[in-house]
C-alpha cells in the first residue's frame, strides 16, 4: 500500500491524475499484492506541481522529476525494487512526453519503519497488515461486505 510522492515544475505533465492513477497501479502490480480494495483504495500517487524556480541543480537546471515511494517495511525485496524504479521511471517519461526525461528523473525508495505504517486511525506492524489482508480476502470470498 505504497504512497507515490512526485514533484516536478508546473507544466511537466499534461494529466497528472492520470499520471498518478499510472504509478499507483504500477507498484502495486510490481508489489504483487492481491487486487482487493484494502490495497486498491490505500495504493496512492501525489503529484507536486512546484511553482517555477522552486526547483534546481548545481547548473540551475530544473527539467528533474522526483519520485519517492514510501511502503511498508520489506515490501520490496531487490528485484522489486529494480522493477519500481525501472517502471516509475518509464511512466515519468511517457507522461511527460520527453524520453529523455528517464536521465533526469529520481526514484528513492522509502521504508516506514515496523509498526509505522498508519492506516484506518492505527500504526500497523506488517503482520497486522498481512492480517488485515487476509480477513478481507475471506470476507470477499464468502460474498461478506465489511
Amino acid at each position: 500500500m505504497p504512497m507515490i510522492d512526485v514533484y516536478a515544475v508546473s507544466g511537466t505533465f499534461a494529466d497528472p491524475q492520470g499520471l498518478a492513477t499510472k504509478l499507483a497501479a504500477a507498484v502495486m502490480e510490481v508489489e504483487q499484492v492481491p487486487n482487493i480494495p484494502m490495497f486498491r483504495k490505500n495504493t496512492a500517487a501525489f503529484v507536486h506541481e512546484l511553482p517555477a524556480g522552486a526547483l534546481a541543480n548545481v547548473d540551475g537546471e530544473s527539467d528533474y522529476v522526483r519520485v519517492q515511494v514510501l511502503t511498508n517495511a520489506g515490501a520490496l525485496d531487490r528485484e522489486k525494487q529494480v522493477a519500481v524504479v525501472e517502471r516509475l521511471t518509464g511512466i515519468v517519461a511517457s507522461a511527460a512526453g520527453d524520453d529523455a526525461l528517464k536521465e533526469r528523473t529520481w526514484v528513492l525508495l522509502t521504508e516506514a519503519p515496523e509498526g509505522g505504517w498508519g492506516l484506518w486511525g492505527h500504526a500497523h506492524t506488517n503482520a497486522e497488515l498481512v492480517a488485515a489482508a487476509r480477513a478481507e480476502i475471506s470476507r470477499l470470498q464468502s460474498g461478506v461486505e465489511s
